[in-house]
């Protein structure tokens, strides 16, 4: 599954549910009181107490029973997130059982990766680098993936033996509630997980709290800016996943139709709505029309559906009608400076969140869609005309999440994605898939890894232990 980050995130007043599909609000829920929000900073800083020197084995339990939940009770939880965000349903389920591969993952490896490491010295004694807990962290998560999100940041630092505190975003509350469930009924101690609906002011007021160790924000750009600016004002260390605008590059093709319905199926992935999806198609100029082609007969009959049904020929909502709105706006802007629309592109009339899969070429210099990160169903297609020219336009981008080059010399597309200014970079694959895969990117994408062996390597304290001879 592709994963993520949230580049314009859904307007909302308060915590609630609405139905992206209807626009309906279903439920609305209190945002925490300034005496709730230190209560949760004092459990988990009781919880970690206790919870850090529970030995790393039986942590391993209750991490790896947070993961059999998740896969026992996918059905419901699916159609959770179906209802908050809009994602097609099947995609919903996929997300919740993947993360029992997130938690089974970590409760496995995680006592390894953990170990003391001897360091050899050179003047005698014994040194030994120890990875110890750092305390309580404070997680900000996003809505695009409600489950996968917060599994890849809880299920590590769970097993370091770090307590969390854990705010998810204002349109996703029952998943958000559900998964504090997950966690009691697992055996997670009290104050070890916590789940708050904080306000915006709240989380600054969390961030400056001494007894919080670091902060961990996956999220828009915008908000990765906020709270980089706290973290470091305080002296917190950031982990920091924020958007994306991958390329996604095709040096030659030996079936056209074939690479292009990967393409599309790659891009629509949650409704476009995934941080490293391909949003920069560059395709070489011999195959371009017909790839072009191809991508216009995957697009152009869908008409909108409901999410929880999946009829073929439909799509879904996005995350919410003001996204769909600011994706159609994209789009004009391009069209008005001279893009062309080959399918889709029409925002329809309604409470709901629908807009057209649509396929854009055309795309300059000058125009929105070439700066920014396009968070929707849009696939935009360039044209190159050279290995040089393709990776030249690859890395012409602020962003760096991640990146593909396909090519059927293998060797070929390695030499090309080798080049690729991006945390994660891909041959002849759309993504690396897995728990074991570090997730994260460079420049304006942030900064930190999740997953694999990297993700227990950012909140944790690597203490050297020095005994003398």
């Amino acid at each position: 599954m592709a994963v993520t980050a949230n580049a314009q995130t859904p307007t909302a007043t308060g915590y609630r549910v609405q139905n992206p599909a209807t626009g309906a609000v279903e439920e609305e829920f209190d945002t925490a009181t300034d005496a709730e929000i230190q209560e949760v900073i004092t459990a988990a800083q009781t919880g970690f107490q206790g919870w850090r020197n529970v030995d790393i084995k039986e942590r391993a339990k209750i991490v790896a029973r947070v993961g059999e939940l998740f896969a026992e009770r996918a059905d419901e939880l699916a159609a959770t997130i179906t209802q908050e965000m809009g994602k097609p349903l099947s995609e919903s389920k996929g997300e919740a059982e993947y993360c029992q591969e997130i938690f089974e993952y970590f409760a496995t490896e995680g006592p390894t990766l953990a170990a003391d490491a001897e360091v050899k010295t050179l003047s005698g004694g014994k040194a030994i680098i120890q990875r110890l807990p750092v305390g309580p962290l404070l997680g900000i998560m996003p809505w695009n993936y409600p489950y996968y999100q917060v599994a890849r940041f809880a299920a590590p630092n769970l097993m370091l033996g770090n307590t969390i505190v854990l705010k998810h975003a204002e349109t996703c509350p029952r998943s958000a509630l559900a998964i504090q469930s997950i966690m009691d009924d697992a055996g997670v101690p009290a104050g070890v997980y916590n789940n708050v609906f904080a306000s915006h002011d709240q989380i600054s007021t969390i961030i400056e709290d001494p007894r919080i160790q670091g902060v961990s924000l996956t999220g828009s750009e915008r908000a990765g800016a906020i709270i980089g600016e706290q973290a470091g004002r305080n002296l917190k260390k950031a982990v920091l996943e924020l958007g994306g605008s991958d390329p996604y590059v095709i040096l030659d093709s030996a079936n056209i139709a074939e690479d292009a319905a990967t393409a599309w199926a790659t891009r629509m992935e949650n409704t476009g709505q995934a941080c490293n999806s391909n949003k920069r198609m560059i395709v070489m100029e011999d195959i371009f029309d017909d790839f072009v082609g191809e991508l216009t007969k995957l697009a152009i009959d869908l008409v909108p559906g409901d999410p929880a049904k999946e009829d073929e020929g439909t799509f879904g909502p996005l995350s919410s009608r003001a996204a769909a709105e600011g994706l159609a706006a994209q789009i004009q802007d391009a069209v008005d400076k001279g893009a062309t629309v080959h399918a889709g592109g029409t925002l329809h009339e309604g409470p709901g969140a629908y807009l057209s899969p649509t396929v854009l070429t055309g795309i300059t210099k000058g125009m929105r869609a070439y700066y920014e990160e396009l968070f929707g169903p849009v696939a935009v297609v360039y044209k190159a005309t050279s290995d040089e020219e393709a990776l030249e336009m690859a890395n012409d981008t602020q962003y760096g999440l991640g990146g593909a080059v396909f090519a059927t010399d293998q060797a070929r597309a390695a030499k090309v994605a080798s080049g690729l200014d991006s945390g994660m970079a891909n041959v002849n694959v759309p993504s690396a898939e897995g728990a074991e895969m570090p997730f994260g990117g460079v420049k304006r994408s942030g900064f930190g890894r999740e997953l694999g062996p990297l993700g227990m390597e950012e909140f944790v304290n690597k203490r050297l232990f020095y005994v003398a001879d």
